[in-house]
């Protein structure tokens, strides 16, 4: 035999030996989920009992599914780890409780320490198990096969030791850097559960009321509450300088009381709107609807950038200039050219409107979002981002820098793209859009022709907003992010509810800076603004129309809804003292039917 030869076969009898290690790896990894499958693990706690299983599926998930919903961990790893889910059961212990009157949610919670130990356990006994399946289910297909060649026994434990150990070492190093606390990328709840995850007072409410049969659904809120402070990374939890109630694509559609009640919850300094707040392009639309009355009724910092729907021609401004005399908008682009940037608490806002209108025909979107997001570079060419950057179109939002993030609305649907956040529709798309199946109608399909990069905001999705989160270090601390139904019947109710850690958003959060109420609220002009000094600027009484303080260079200073401060720069529409007495609801002349 030649040396050819030999080294021909020699690399054929090494590929075939690494294809069947490769072969015996899966066959283990297969036969270790089985064993788990067949025999969970059973971890519990004073209250609680969960059967533990790993799952066929890379994708860094602990799923604990329940019958009022389920609690969903999402995890950011350097490797995909195999996904874990938790059967969830509660303990007859739970029946003293309620014989003894003491069913309250301290109670039925686990404490921190109780919940880690019992995920210690649970590991440590997932782990054996697995590679005890793995390796009986290794060593049995093997023993198969030397059955009929006695003489390889050796090699054949040899083979099924080493499938064990790949079996072992790939998922099992996957899953050790990758499930920690600090790789929590989403910890997300769905159905009832949804509602525990950011008011804990829920419970409260169930306690109080609990019986035989609220029990079982008291307890699993307990549970998902726990789990969360266990798996949310400790950024979550530290103080907020700031909160955004972030909406958009509302088209019409008067809301605004159930953002009030959204505000006054969640404690919200602002409100970011992204476009679309009208069907037509025509400001009286908002008047029959009662949209600007809502608007203020809200009493904090109502920020907006007008969408392609919020006009009816490319120099139309009359939906803005309606807009400007509502007391508490802040207008980013006043008028065609003119940016404001306004800080709450510290935290900067910019953007610019969209250069598109109602019923609009045109060849090229994508190129004349590509000219607006130039326009802005241009205006802020040599100032530093701000820490949020909003507008309207996606396709215009990708081609300009923020701090922190970049907002955008109109295609209805939430998305994160790395530091691009999209905003869904808080109504669905309005009562227009709400029933609409493209392509029946003659706009559905020219939306389905545009630009890749801006089609689809014909499409009706789930009601949704966010809640974006900023910590006293000015960085991004986390986005909740809600989808809603019933909203059209009056009768809205939770449907989904994701919360992702903000250094997902932001990885490189500021140095140096920091942000909180006594900052208060400034605006200005863009490439004039002087930031708010750190000491609290003293306000006058809220009632005072009249009643103003001076800035910092001439930045008038005024008490805004509640106290707040709000602040108007020299020439801004957005934002004044109070209402104005002379304002009209007539439609602007240069405003036309569509």
């Amino acid at each position: 035999m030649s040396t050819r030869e030999r080294i021909t076969r020699g690399m054929a009898a090494g590929l075939w030996r690494a294809l069947v290690v490769m072969l015996l790896t899966l066959v283990a990894v297969v036969g270790g989920v089985a064993t788990t499958q067949l025999w969970p693990v059973h971890v519990e706690t004073e209250y609680f009992t969960a059967d533990v299983s790993v799952e066929p599926r890379l994708d860094s998930t602990i799923q604990v599914p329940t019958v009022v919903g389920d609690v969903v961990m999402s995890f950011d790893g350097p490797l995909p780890a195999p996904g874990l889910t938790g059967q969830v059961q509660v303990r007859d212990r739970v029946t003293d409780l309620i014989r003894s009157g003491r069913l309250t949610t301290e109670n039925l919670q686990p404490s921190q320490e109780e919940l880690r130990t019992a995920i210690d356990t649970g590991v440590r006994e997932v782990a054996w198990k697995f590679a005890a399946g793995a390796l009986v289910t290794s060593l049995l297909v093997l023993l198969t096969y030397a059955v009929s060649r006695p003489r390889h026994a050796g090699h054949v434990v040899a083979a099924a030791a080493g499938a064990t150990v790949l079996a072992l070492a790939l998922p099992g190093a996957s899953a050790y850097l990758t499930y920690r606390t600090g790789k929590v990328a989403e910890f997300r709840t769905t159905s009832v559960l949804s509602l525990v995850q950011t008011n804990a007072g829920i419970l409260d409410s169930l306690s109080s009321k609990a019986d035989q049969g609220a029990v079982y659904v008291t307890n699993l809120l307990a549970l998902s509450d726990a789990l969360r402070q266990e798996f949310t990374p400790e950024t979550v939890d530290q103080p907020a300088a700031a909160r955004f109630l972030l909406v958009s694509d509302i088209h019409g559609m008067d809301q605004y009381p159930l953002l009030r009640q959204i505000v006054a919850t969640e404690r919200i300094d602002a409100v970011i709107d992204t476009g679309d707040l009208v069907n037509f392009g025509q400001a009286r639309e908002g008047e029959l609807t009662g949209i600007y009355e809502g608007i203020e009724s809200l009493g904090v910092p109502y920020i907006f950038v007008r969408g392609n729907h919020d006009a009816v021609s490319a120099t139309d401004e009359g939906l803005l200039r309606r807009m400007a005399q509502v007391p508490n908008v802040v207008l980013l682009e006043p008028t065609d050219g003119e940016y404001v940037r306004t800080d709450v608490h510290g935290v900067s806002v910019s953007g610019f409107n969209d250069v598109r209108f109602f019923n609009q025909r045109s060849d090229d979107f994508a190129g004349e979002q590509a000219e607006a997001a130039q326009q802005f570079r241009e205006a802020t060419d040599g100032l530093a981002p701000t820490d949020l950057v909003v507008t309207h179109q996606p396709y215009a939002a990708q081609r300009v820098d923020a701090g922190a993030l970049t907002l955008n609305g109109h295609m209805h649907v939430p998305a994160i793209d790395g530091q691009h956040l999209q905003v869904g529709s808080l109504t669905g798309g309005g009562l227009v859009n709400q029933f609409r199946l493209p392509p029946l109608t003659e706009q559905a399909q020219e939306a389905a022709e545009e630009d890749p990069e801006t089609a689809g905001e014909l499409l009706s999705q789930p009601y949704s907003f966010d809640i974006l989160t900023v910590g006293q270090d000015c960085s991004v601390v986390s986005l909740a992010r809600y989808s809603y139904r019933n909203l059209v019947s009056g009768r809205p109710q939770f449907d989904d509810v994701r919360l992702v850690n903000g250094r997902t958003l932001q990885p490189d959060p500021p140095q140096g800076r920091s942000c909180g109420a006594e900052l208060g609220v400034v605006t200005g002009p863009v490439d004039e603004f002087v930031p708010a000094e750190v000491e609290p600027v003293e306000v006058s009484d809220p009632g005072d129309d009249d009643a103003a303080t001076a800035g910092p260079d001439g930045v008038e200073v005024t008490a805004g809804p509640d106290g707040a401060e709000v602040t108007a720069g020299p020439d801004l529409a957005g934002v004044t003292t109070a209402p104005d007495d002379d304002a009209t609801t007539s439609e602007p002349e240069d405003a036309t039917a569509p």
